[in-house]
């Protein structure tokens, strides 16, 4: 089976996004939604926009992890561009939810690589 060079290149940038613990901590976070960590009702904090955001915002993730906003927001620049992430921007507030179709045709992808 031919390895497709496109593949190859997205399969690196996954790796790259997963070889960090606080990234990898970071999808965990994602996979189980806000009732992961007690995170705190997001009405409460004046986001802007109709209904509630989908995903976690990177204050949040500054506040579980003990990280300055510029570590955080490079950590999930990693994973948006592996493809893991999508992000949604409300005024200040930016919000990131797992990407569940991406990882899944990544894990396909690897899979692929290995013949199966």
């Amino acid at each position: 089976m031919a390895v497709d060079v496109a593949d190859v290149a997205q399969l690196a940038k996954l790796g790259k996004a997963l070889s960090d613990p606080v990234r990898l901590k970071m999808l965990a976070i994602l996979a189980e939604g806000r009732d992961c960590c007690e995170l705190p009702d997001i009405c409460t904090r004046g986001v802007p926009g109709k209904g509630i955001p989908a995903g976690i915002c990177v204050c949040e993730f500054q506040e579980q992890f003990g990280l300055g906003q510029s570590r955080t927001s490079y950590h999930l620049r990693v994973l948006k561009e592996a493809g893991l992430v999508k992000e949604e921007v409300r005024g200040k507030w930016t919000f990131y939810e797992l990407d569940r179709e991406t990882l899944g045709g990544a894990l396909s992808h690897l899979r692929g690589l290995t013949g199966e």
